[in-house]
């Protein structure tokens, strides 16, 4: 299970952006967390995915209490999260092509050995054909990067999957595509899901349930006066 306990976190000192929230996701569940703009889910996602330390509170993933966080957690904490952001030009290096974008967590880890298959094998299931693998991220469209992106996210084969609006940017047909591929994996493989949007009919469509931000993070003081 991965669970959120009572996380405060932001990028300031005293100015938390997330305030008291808690969360759960079982193996094998999709969990839709739905909330206006600015609210904090994503810097709460972040913190799921171990890429931000919060204030207080606490991580727990399959027992255990997170004590490390981005590079210094272990690895196999580390690559046990998928993360696809909103924006795929600002989490794309735009040197790389496609190809080894998708490879890229693969040669970080030392997994050389069949990358290539793997990459290949990906990018036929996320809708990519082999000719676009060569291109840059300035060559390709929006939704071209983003399925690299997304193909990039499961080439570890993560236990868990963080799509944070990972279809905001996307036209109808490319976000059915992306949904089906993130659903086919947790299908086969029993991998948690936790999507981040605003869009309540896709999350409620797409989730096993649906849960509101505000009853996941405590109301902000301004509010709690209003």
């Amino acid at each position: 299970m991965l669970e959120l306990r009572a996380i405060t976190a932001g990028y300031d000192t005293g100015a938390p952006v997330v305030r008291d929230a808690s969360l759960t996701v079982e193996p094998g569940e999709a969990v839709g967390l739905l909330g206006p703009s600015g609210c904090g889910k994503s810097t709460l996602a972040r913190v799921a995915a171990l890429l931000h330390r919060p204030e207080s509170g606490t991580v727990i993933l399959d027992s255990t209490a997170v004590r490390r966080w981005r590079h210094a957690a272990p690895r196999e904490q580390r690559t046990a999260f998928g993360v696809v952001f909103q924006q795929p030009r600002l989490s794309a290096d735009p040197r790389l092509r496609l190809a080894l974008l998708i490879a890229e967590p693969l040669l970080a880890t030392g997994r050389r050995e069949g990358s290539a298959e793997r990459v290949a094998e990906l990018a036929e299931a996320v809708g990519l054909t082999p000719d676009l693998l060569s291109r840059r991220p300035h060559q390709a469209s929006d939704g071209q990067l983003q399925r690299a992106c997304l193909a990039r996210a499961l080439v570890l084969r993560p236990r868990w999957l963080v799509c944070d609006e990972m279809t905001a940017m996307l036209d109808a047909s490319t976000t059915a595509a992306l949904v089906t591929v993130v659903e086919d994996y947790r299908r086969t493989t029993g991998a948690g899901v936790l999507a981040i949007g605003h869009d309540r009919t896709l999350l409620q469509r797409w989730c096993d349930r649906t849960v509101h931000w505000d009853d996941v993070a405590a109301e902000e003081p301004e509010a709690r006066r209003s």
